[in-house]
């Protein structure tokens, strides 16, 4: 609280007190404006082309980017890197059984990967793939099989600033009409992504889970699970959901499991490694198959692209993920940015979900038209502003299309176990100033994309 005297308000102002001590540092560098407009000139006004060293705090994504354990680094140590049936895939396999309860189990250089051998193996042309809110790499993924994607969230999501629990639900009246109207065979999964992470972070209850799963097994219809931020999911049923406050979140994270025929992960979030994701499942005549497939691009199934150092960094991480004290402070730290940000009048996406604070670009850039993309400009203007690097999420990442929904957002991703609470204080800084002459911010105009995932190499030039 700027100004009080109070020491104990003054105290309580710098955030969640961390649960853990700095054991290593790595400088990062400070930059002048000039110097920020000359960099993200040459990445083409994209900030995934921007080199790191040119960032100061860099909340582009969680993925991969927070900071292991000393327990995890000793694990690494034991790492058995023999190419076929290493130790430390042994400990993965039997850590991710315990934990979620699926049988078979193959790891993955990363999720999309996971996502990449799963729809391979269930998509054919012209099928049809159904979400509470499909991620950037999954709808790839998924396209690129040949497979038709749909979203079905709620209503709910749609308000972006109202206080519903779990707005990162499946529209499960929705989700039984399309079963029941869909020609036999048409739908071959239905994915449930937790939490929602295009729909603001926001959670998905267990009642919902519950109620895809009854739907799609009486349709015989896999529910596959992308478990991603499945630990910081369980965190919020357990604190929201009536019924579960004396649940443990390892508990609930099974329970959420034990609905879902196939699981992907991409354990660089909640697996909390730099690198590594899971395929996991219960069929295993399934799982033969892949694993026969995924040795011409993946590798051996028990090392999956991975050394077995990173293995054994995956089966200490998935464990540490579902610790309730790490947990408090992680969603903690969301909360206290957006506590700033809220205070500011800077409008977000309400209540704050796990691991990011998603900012409504549509409603702090009012005067710029979603053809301009609101959301790619106020991360421009963020980055120069503070050299604070975030990631659209709205036109610019999902596309076009007319008659698709999608919020124009700015997605502040906060990297675990990595940055203090004052520098993400400098973040807000940077928004206060931005707030003060946010009308000269202009849109901006794409001049050259890929036709897929376009968001990471686009070329943008200012309107």
């Amino acid at each position: 609280m700027q100004g009080s005297t109070d020491p104990l308000e003054r105290i309580a102002a710098l955030g969640p007190v961390e649960p853990y001590r700095v054991k290593m540092v790595e400088p990062i560098q400070t930059s002048t404006r000039e110097q920020r407009e000359g960099w993200l000139d040459e990445a083409g006004l994209n900030l995934f082309r921007v080199p790191a060293e040119c960032v100061f705090v860099d909340l582009l994504t969680d993925s991969g980017t927070g900071a292991m354990s000393h327990h995890q680094w000793g694990a690494m140590m034991q790492g058995d890197e023999s190419y076929a049936g290493a130790r430390s895939f042994y400990r993965l396999r039997d850590t991710v059984r315990e934990l979620f309860g699926f049988s078979e189990v193959i790891p993955t250089h990363q999720g999309r990967a996971a996502e990449h051998l799963l729809f391979a193996e269930l998509v054919k042309p012209g099928k049809r793939v159904l979400s509470n809110t499909f991620f950037d790499t999954t709808r790839a993924n998924a396209e690129v099989a040949g497979a038709v994607a749909d979203d079905l969230p709620t209503p709910e999501a749609r308000d972006l600033g109202s206080d519903r629990p779990f707005k990162g639900d499946i529209d499960l009246t929705r989700l039984s009409d399309v079963l029941k109207s869909a020609p036999a065979g048409e739908i071959v999964g239905v994915v449930m992504t937790v939490t929602n992470n295009a729909g603001g972070g926001q959670p998905v209850s267990l009642s919902n889970i519950r109620g895809a799963s009854e739907l799609c097994r009486g349709h015989g219809i896999p529910l596959i699970l992308d478990a991603s931020r499945i630990a910081e999911n369980g965190f919020f049923i357990r604190e929201r959901e009536k019924g579960f406050a004396d649940r443990s979140v390892s508990e609930i994270v099974r329970a959420m499991s034990e609905c879902a025929d196939i699981m992907t992960m991409s354990a660089k979030k909640d697996g909390l490694v730099n690198i590594g994701g899971l395929l996991a499942m219960r069929d295993a005549g399934m799982a033969e198959r892949i694993r026969q497939q995924m040795v011409v691009t993946e590798g051996f199934p028990t090392y999956g692209g991975l050394a077995g150092r990173d293995l054994d960094a995956m089966a200490v991480g998935l464990r540490e993920a579902q610790n309730e004290e790490y947990l408090a402070h992680r969603i903690g730290q969301v909360r206290f940015l957006a506590d700033l940000l809220r205070d500011l009048g800077v409008p977000l996406i309400e209540p704050t979900g796990g691991h990011g604070v998603f900012v409504d670009a549509a409603g702090f850039l009012p005067h710029i038209p979603r053809q301009q993309y609101p959301g790619q400009a106020l991360a421009l203007a963020l980055y120069l502003e503070g050299g604070v690097r975030s990631c659209e999420i709205g036109s610019v990442m999902f596309g076009d299309d007319p008659d698709a929904y999608w919020p124009e957002l700015v997605r502040l991703a906060i990297p675990r176990r990595s940055y203090s609470n004052a520098q993400l204080g400098a973040v807000a800084t940077a928004f206060a100033a931005l707030r003060e002459r946010r009308s000269a911010i202009r849109g901006v105009a794409i001049v050259d994309s890929p036709p897929v995932l376009r968001h990471f190499t686009a070329k943008f030039a200012f309107v």
